[in-house]
């Protein structure tokens, strides 16, 4: 599934947490659409590319960003 910056901002207000999943290829754009919502949305930043990796380096990328999606939902332990 694809969502944008707007999608989670629309999730944040009917009061469902959210975090913006990307790559750092595109850390301006997340900040630019972020602006432009006037919405500081959570987002964690993986490493790039994330196409054509195998299954476990898809799995190496999910693992190295799950803590930081924790703490982006719920803030530190």
């Amino acid at each position: 599934m694809s969502c944008s910056v707007h999608d989670v901002s629309d999730l944040e207000r009917r009061g469902v947490p959210g975090v913006f999943v990307s790559t750092v290829h595109f850390a301006s754009a997340v900040a630019a659409q972020s602006e432009s919502l006037g919405f500081d949305a959570a987002a964690v930043l993986t490493r790039h590319p994330i196409q054509d990796q195998t299954d476990d380096e898809m799995t190496a990328i999910a693992d190295a960003a799950f803590d930081d999606l924790v703490k982006a939902l719920v803030g530190p332990a």
